[in-house]
């Protein structure tokens, strides 16, 4: 969610903050005709699509005359004529429609045909934001409560003309109603709106460190969101850069699945006079449509925990078919969240480091830090990340940021030049515990009771250009220092064996015996059972070799031959384990005790052998690795690395705490009996 506040830097600006909201008063006050009508949350996608006509048709007003007649002109020719009329408009973007709102207002029987009539004569890459907002929808039911005429008239009165409003106060009027959109719908709030101050923070940090593109005359670089919802990362990015470099240019890509929310988006691009062609409407991850695009900076807010199982056979086939010649190769997340797919999306759009490299700013909940042991599809995506160094530095973020959830949160920044560009950040991953740096908001939205300060702002940017290890609220790590081997620890099997009669039960339970036939069956019975009375029923087999052919000897003696499965499920029937029983071989090598397997996370930087040598065979002499089970995992464990022990309080403080409170109840009820 897009929210009005002055940057760091920004003093200039806050004229333009107070125009934007309070031409935003001036349009929202039209809700008011809408109130019993309308529920408040239903008022932006009223609001927003109007406000969005009626900036086009002023913008439109003094080209109008000349796309109409360059239409006349050239109607006869069997051509596509978009290009003829953007040009004769001056912008990307026409109608070709008699009508404006003056127009609109001369036939009140005929509102709702008129106005359905103007917007569909919109070129199309406009025409596709009304069509995405459900407008037509929208003046049906206007129509219906008579109210249509009266929003139309409303609208006409408020001139939006580039004379009056420029693209810069008109978008900021646009984010503030944006925000009171969000504000009013505050249940689904924060699905398509981050926090403007955390997109702040996130393209500071991607771009400050950008000296060509802060200072370089008539620079051009890309960025996209491949999760874009309002807009709000791609207009504060291109605004941040404005305020910097006025000569450079920041080119918009996006794709968002919510046609609502994308339409939100294209038109906050189009109000303030940006090119709106490479806003896509969908689902990124399975149906990409940047798909072979490469971009100079990146920057995502994914939802947290949302699962992907909708979408599993495409990413699916994706992965199996293409490997790492496609966006999944590294490996796949568990489906019920499938946030790391948007953070591997986005690396396969990465330049190659040659032609500058690219930079990334993703949001993410805890889960991708840790989630998954060594060979997860988790793991394994760490694995890859840090393996080729892209990752730079994680921060950590106050709770209770967010609109629709108050978890953890935690801003990932990537690249893939570092050798180039940082070269003491090769290899090194800096950790910034940024959980302090926030302030209360006198007024919470949703889940959101927090926000980032210019200050906060300021002071996480400078820890993270410092690069430097204080060891309390940043640290500095080797990429390799995430990284563990598990290795899997053996001990030998020891079973003594015997025939009593709780161990034959057991073995006429197994599952084994049911594919006996039953004559096969009631022998095997009987040979047991005669076996738990016979000269050897007090007997206990240290040996499972001496034990094996006894049983052999009493089952031949009964003529039956068993296969190998029922076999074996009668001797573990028959067994028990036993310390101080001999080894059981497989040959003449130990086998392993599956009931006493385990496993030990040994650090990627110590040799296995002696962390087996001082943690493991100390406790167990007799123990070994399995190294074929050997496997590497990463994982970022960022909150045992700030961790800091806090001493409980002593009993006596507890003592004298209690008695205070019993002396102040004593003296409450005293009062209460006079």
């Amino acid at each position: 969610m897009t929210v009005s506040m002055i940057w760091p830097h920004e003093h200039g600006r806050e004229w333009g903050v107070v125009a934007g909201n309070n031409n935003a008063n001036l349009v929202w006050s039209i809700a008011n005709i809408l109130r019993g009508t309308y529920k408040p949350a239903q008022y932006g996608s009223i609001i927003l699509p109007f406000t969005i006509l009626r900036r086009l048709d002023c913008v439109l007003e003094d080209t109008k005359q000349a796309v109409l007649e360059e239409q006349a002109k050239k109607q006869h020719l069997d051509i596509p004529l978009d290009t003829f009329l953007e040009k004769a408009s001056g912008h990307n973007f026409f109608n070709t429609s008699k009508f404006n709102f003056e127009k609109l207002l001369d036939d009140p029987a005929n509102i709702k045909n008129n106005v359905l009539s103007y917007v569909q004569t919109f070129s199309e890459n406009t025409r596709d934001i009304f069509e995405r907002f459900e407008f037509e929808k929208t003046l049906e039911k206007l129509d219906h409560a008579d109210l249509l005429y009266h929003v139309v008239k409303d609208f006409a009165g408020i001139d939006l003309h580039p004379d009056t409003i420029t693209n810069i106060e008109m978008g900021l009027m646009f984010e503030e109603l944006i925000r009171r959109f969000a504000e009013s719908s505050n249940e689904t709030a924060g699905e398509h709106f981050t926090p403007r101050e955390v997109i702040q923070l996130m393209v500071r940090l991607l771009i400050d460190t950008e000296d060509d593109v802060l200072t370089k005359d008539g620079i051009v670089r890309s960025i996209y969101d491949p999760t874009a919802g309002t807009g709000g990362m791609l207009t504060v990015a291109q605004e941040h850069l404005r305020e910097y470099n006025p000569t450079a240019t920041l080119v918009a890509y996006g794709q968002e699945i919510n046609d609502e929310s994308y339409a939100i988006c294209k038109s906050d691009l189009l109000i303030k006079g940006q090119d709106i062609t490479n806003i896509y409407v969908g689902d990124t991850l399975a149906n990409d449509q940047a798909a072979g695009k490469q971009f100079d900076f990146m920057l995502s807010n994914p939802p947290f925990g949302v699962e992907w199982k909708k979408i599993q056979p495409q990413i699916l086939k994706e992965h199996e078919q293409h490997g790492f010649d496609g966006r999944f190769g590294p490996g796949l997340p568990r489906v019920s969240d499938g946030s790391l797919l948007f953070l591997l999306h986005l690396i396969k759009k990465m330049r190659p480091a040659h032609e500058g490299g690219s930079r990334i700013g993703i949001v993410l909940n805890g889960s991708p830090l840790f989630t998954g042991g060594a060979g997860s599809g988790e793991s394994e995506i760490r694995k890859y990340l840090l393996e080729n160094d892209f990752v730079e530095a994680i921060i950590a973020l106050p709770t209770d940021m967010f609109y629709n959830t108050g978890i953890a949160t935690y801003i990932w920044v990537l690249s893939n030049n570092k050798r180039q560009k940082q070269p003491d950040r090769v290899g090194k991953v800096q950790l910034i515990n940024g959980v302090d740096f926030s302030q209360k908001m006198r007024k919470t939205l949703g889940s959101k009771r927090k926000e980032l300060g210019p200050n906060d702002i300021s002071s996480i940017v400078s820890l993270y250009g410092r690069f430097a290890d204080d060891g309390d609220t940043t640290k500095i790590f080797n990429t390799t220092d995430f990284g563990y081997r598990t290795i899997t620890v053996e001990r030998p099997l020891k079973l003594n064996f015997s025939f009593t009669q709780d161990r034959v039960e057991a073995v006429l339970t197994a599952k084994a015996l049911g594919k006996l036939d039953g004559g096969t069956r009631v022998r095997l019975e009987a040979c047991l059972r005669a076996a738990t009375v016979g000269e050897n029923k007090d007997a206990v087999y240290k040996n499972r070799e001496q034990f094996t052919k006894i049983l052999k000897a009493a089952l031949i003696a009964e003529k039956l031959i068993l296969a190998a499965p029922v076999f074996k499920a009668v001797l573990a029937g028959l067994s028990e384990h036993d310390d101080t029983a001999d080894v059981c071989l497989k040959g003449n090598t130990p086998e392993a005790d599956t009931e006493l397997r385990d496993t030990e996370n040994v650090p990627l930087n110590e040799d296995i052998q002696e962390y087996f040598a001082r943690e493991v065979l100390p406790h167990v002499p007799d123990a070994w690795i399995d190294e074929t089970k050997t496997k590497i995992g990463y994982e970022i464990p960022f909150t045992r690395h700030f961790y800091k022990y806090i001493a409980p309080r002593s009993l006596d403080e507890i003592d004298a705490e209690l008695n205070t409170l019993i002396s102040e109840i004593t003296t409450l009820l005293a009062e209460v009996e006079k």
